[in-house]
């Protein structure tokens, strides 16, 4: 029998041992919640999965979805038929060549009971090819075009010339939940996204001053959220005042300290927040250097207030990558609109770079912290934001 199927690839998976099934039944579950508004099958074959019985006329918006599953490498639109070499032959021959130079046949025999070893299988089916297009060359190195064949164990073969990459990475959910610093520039949505990645699910935290910032600048960063749930899925988005606490360390705190002091506050509140909901770790988009708050005695004198782990996946990453990132996973534009953020609020003019422990707890001495750490956690604002 023949049909057309979509052939999911995924890759570290293969390295997880015996926990490997676990993964799997996760990524399935993630790519079936991706597909939940559309008709279809998931089936799972020795390293693959294939997706079936949907509608084909859909298959691009799948494709597209498919692409933004973490634990996913390559989706490929492939021809399903049963294992035989006059059929994968015949059904080789139904490859539209037009306009084609140079080919590769790539052969996978997963099933080893099956009679051609892989190259052989390469050799013959590039004949095949031949015979029909005597005008076409093999090349090996760099093809126009490349034909995949794979003879998988369930007594099925596989025929495909498009693989579509997908995000990699390892299912969503897999590693444990964080809590994203989500502002609204470049970085943060960036540090998110790379975390989800390695399969974190994500919760966000958004500090604004009102009137001090914009209800547009909230509203950006609640565009910001939506747009990495598509790869994030479901975001809890913490969206706290820093109003009072921001007028306070600008009443009693010398100005060069005042953003060291302002993150160290943050930095208070998000792990309030994050062991308040169970979240095992604290995220931001700080890269080493990029500004006075993160120089490396900068980022110390922030982490002492804490006792979470504090990731911070774009660390080495200068602005071109992280910008590059940006644009690839759609935030880019969002994250360039003219709106502030609460960390340009009275923004001094010469902040310390080599900020001190020691300096830091002292002029915090002239501000209630507690009271205003408790406060800021007991008025959040809370939002369920789900764009996946």
């Amino acid at each position: 029998m023949k049909r057309k199927v979509l052939l999911l690839k995924f890759g570290e998976l293969f390295l997880k041992g015996r926990n490997r099934h676990d993964f799997i039944n996760l990524l399935k579950s993630n790519i079936l919640n991706k597909l939940k508004d559309l008709s279809c099958k998931l089936q799972e074959t020795q390293g693959r999965l294939v997706l079936t019985d949907y509608d084909q006329s859909q298959e691009s918006v799948i494709i597209e979805k498919l692409q933004t599953v973490f634990g996913l490498i390559g989706v490929a639109d492939a021809v399903e038929i049963d294992t035989s070499l006059e059929e994968i032959k015949s059904e080789l021959l139904n490859i539209d060549l037009f306009g084609v130079t140079s080919f590769k046949i790539e052969s996978k025999r997963a099933d080893k009971t099956f009679p051609l070893t892989s190259m052989e299988l390469d050799k013959l089916l590039g004949g095949v090819v031949l015979d029909k297009e005597p005008n076409l060359k093999v090349d090996l190195y760099n093809p126009q075009l490349k034909i995949f064949v794979e003879v998988r164990t369930n007594g099925k073969t596989y025929i495909y010339k498009n693989l579509h990459a997908c995000a990699g990475g390892l299912p969503l959910s897999s590693g444990g939940k964080g809590l994203l610093l989500l502002s609204g520039g470049i970085d943060s949505p960036v540090a998110g996204y790379l975390m989800a990645k390695r399969g974190l699910e994500i919760e966000a935290i958004h500090f604004h001053s009102y009137p001090y910032t914009s209800l547009q600048a909230k509203e950006k960063v609640i565009n910001l959220a939506k747009e990495i749930s598509t790869y994030c899925g479901k975001i809890r988005l913490h969206i706290v005042s820093f109003t009072e606490i921001q007028e306070q360390i600008h009443k009693n705190c010398d100005a060069e300290y005042m953003i060291t002091i302002m993150r160290r506050i943050m930095m208070r509140i998000a792990q309030k927040i994050a062991i308040k909901n169970n979240l095992g770790a604290i995220i931001t988009g700080e890269s080493l250097g990029q500004v006075a708050s993160q120089t490396m005695q900068s980022i110390n004198v922030t982490n002492s207030v804490v006792d979470l782990p504090v990731f911070r996946p774009v660390i080495a990453f200068d602005k071109e990558q992280i910008m590059d990132l940006a644009r690839k996973i759609g935030t880019y534009e969002t994250s360039i609109l003219p709106y502030e953020d609460c960390c340009t609020v009275f923004l001094p003019k010469n902040p310390v770079i080599k900020p001190t422990i020691k300096r830091a707890e002292l002029l915090e001495k002239n501000l209630d912290i507690e009271s205003l750490v408790n406060e800021a956690v007991a008025n959040e604002e809370i939002m369920e934001i789900n764009q996946y």
